[in-house]
């Protein structure tokens, strides 16, 4: 597969949300630094879990200790460092795992997005957790943690197996609803906390489309068309274009750090 360059870069971020969210870096009175110092992973490597994939996992903290589970957003997202500090790594033993497509896990989707995507689901994700919890001979989690998407996630292992775990923390909750999935990507709900990032993700649309005023009814499954297209340099446009829309209202604030990490995978890209 060719290397194109991510081209579309990050034109598609808007400006903050409101006057407050000018600053360019998250205000410290409102988002201390309380998490646990940075740690190594003990432990990592890949698990095969069936259907071409072999997900990537780590262990850090304390091998003995309580058992806890990290599972990250996205859905697309990916474990890191951060992904460590939620837990106290005297007393846990901390375990990550990047999602099928995700991070490291194999077929990756910034590698194979066709492989990536085969089998990927709510379903295969909650049984790729139980087989994990079994390759490590956990008997129950003491916690399992998931923000965003993955308190979806959370919440759909807990169901199946709810006998696997003891509690649950739930942050940055999002349920996938349709009312939810609507007034994220297609009623402009976020207008009101955000007008400009709304038009810049709707205006990707009607900069690439030959009928905007059909497309405009279903802006998931435009984006959609894009990103699984055969011209990969449409399909990189679009996902950074969605990129950019995601990181408009994630936050209050302008994250310049982390629009520097996607630029800086953009320049990496375009050398290779």
């Amino acid at each position: 597969m060719t290397n194109v360059p991510l081209v579309a870069d990050t034109m598609y971020v808007s400006k903050p949300a409101s006057d407050e969210g000018v600053q360019k870096d998250p205000p410290k009175d409102l988002y201390p630094e309380v998490l646990y110092p940075e740690i190594e992973p003990y432990n990592q490597g890949h698990l095969s879990v069936g259907d071409g994939h072999s997900v990537y996992y780590e262990q850090s903290g304390n091998p003995v200790g309580l058992p806890a589970l990290f599972l990250h957003g996205g859905p697309g997202g990916g474990c890191g460092p951060r992904s460590r500090r939620f837990f106290d790594p005297s007393i846990y033993r901390i375990v990550c795992i990047d999602q099928r497509g995700c991070g490291r896990s194999l077929p990756n989707a910034g590698g194979d997005w066709e492989k990536s995507i085969y089998e990927n689901n709510t379903g295969k994700l909650v049984e790729d957790l139980e087989r994990l919890k079994e390759f490590l001979e956990v008997e129950k989690w003491r916690v399992v943690l998931g923000g965003s998407w993955g308190s979806t996630l959370t919440l759909s292992y807990a169901i199946a197996h709810p006998t696997s775990m003891s509690d649950l923390i739930l942050r940055g909750v999002f349920l996938f609803s349709p009312e939810e999935v609507d007034h994220l990507f297609q009623n402009g709900g976020t207008s009101g906390q955000n007008p400009e990032a709304w038009e810049m993700y709707a205006k990707y649309i009607e900069d690439s489309s030959i009928d905007f005023e059909a497309e405009r009814t279903n802006f998931l499954g435009a984006y959609y068309k894009r990103m699984t297209g055969e011209d990969e340099r449409i399909r990189r446009k679009a996902a950074s274009a969605f990129v950019g829309y995601e990181l408009s209202i994630s936050k209050s604030f302008v994250d310049m750090t982390r629009i520097k990490e996607v630029r800086e995978r953009e320049r990496e890209r375009e050398r290779e």
